[in-house]
């Protein structure tokens, strides 16, 4: 069965002046996949985001983005990705109808505004001016200009800033839902759970280039790791750390002859792997 890529990218390079921000990058992503990009600031990830998005010319390398090159692709293909802007400030003296409407005018087929409205929760900030809104509700209007056009690639840069945890989760349920529609989505993101929660893929960028790719629960052979074993006995809270936990486990059950008080067991977090991977590059290219 023959993979359809939406983004395809090798050797791409862009720098500013003597500074190099992406140095080299290569990256794929599939149809219908949530690839979630991680990476300290300055990593590469804006700078990698707009060339692919059109708005940055690259210095080299090759780029594609659903079949074209974003760098000399037309009007036809812009409507086909939507993007979560940081803000809209020239839109400001709008209402949240108003604006949806009006973005709405500029897609062949985009979906009902009213509809875009109810699923980014403003129904009840319908008829409020965008100048009134909370930080979280701009943001959630900014979801809602980007996902208006019906696009089949959408890119969210940090879209739950702002948000608090229960309208960050209904975000993370509409991303799964349009992703069961067809769509595509490329994510930046600085929380890791966010990242797990809705990510198929997490690539780790450092220094313009990819460090790692693949499912969060298997970065940086995370599946693999041993396992911390936690218990208490009465000599309090125990640790062990071992590759065989269910071993360990059953022994401690057969110990305590019965249920072990205060058990855990945990594998490295997607934020220790990468903390982990982050540290162990600058450590090396100081040493160099």
């Amino acid at each position: 069965m023959v993979t359809e890529l939406v983004i395809e990218v090798k050797g791409l390079r862009k720098a500013y002046g003597p500074m190099v921000a992406v140095d080299g990058l290569d990256l794929e992503m599939e149809r219908g996949e949530v690839l979630a990009l991680l990476g300290p600031n300055g990593a590469g990830k804006t700078t990698t985001v707009e060339i692919l998005e059109g708005h940055r010319k690259r210095d080299a390398g090759e780029a594609r983005v659903l079949g074209e090159d974003p760098q000399r692709a037309g009007v036809e293909w812009r409507a086909r990705r939507g993007i979560v802007l940081q803000t809209n400030e020239d839109v400001a003296d709008l209402t949240v109808g108003e604006c949806v409407r009006h973005f709405s005018l500029f897609y062949p087929d985009p979906a009902d505004p009213e509809e875009v409205i109810e699923r980014v929760g403003l129904s009840a900030k319908r008829k409020a001016s965008i100048r009134s809104l909370s930080g979280g509700q701009r943001r959630r209007l900014d979801v809602a200009l980007g996902i208006v056009g019906q696009p089949e690639l959408i890119f969210l840069d940090e879209p739950t800033t702002g948000f608090d945890p229960e309208a960050r989760r209904a975000f993370w349920e509409l991303v799964r839902d349009l992703t069961k529609e067809g769509a595509s989505v490329l994510l930046t993101t600085h929380y890791l759970e966010e990242a797990e929660a809705l990510a198929d893929r997490v690539a780790v960028i450092q220094r313009g280039r990819v460090l790692a790719i693949g499912p969060p629960s298997e970065l940086g052979g995370r599946q693999d790791a041993p396992a911390k074993v936690s218990w208490l006995s009465s000599r309090g809270r125990e640790q062990v750390e071992t590759k065989e936990p269910s071993a360990l486990v059953s022994s401690l059950y057969t110990e305590f002859g019965g249920e072990v008080p205060g058990l855990t067991v945990s594998r490295p977090s997607l934020e220790d792997v990468y903390l982990r991977m982050i540290g162990a590059t600058a450590e090396k290219e100081e040493a160099q």
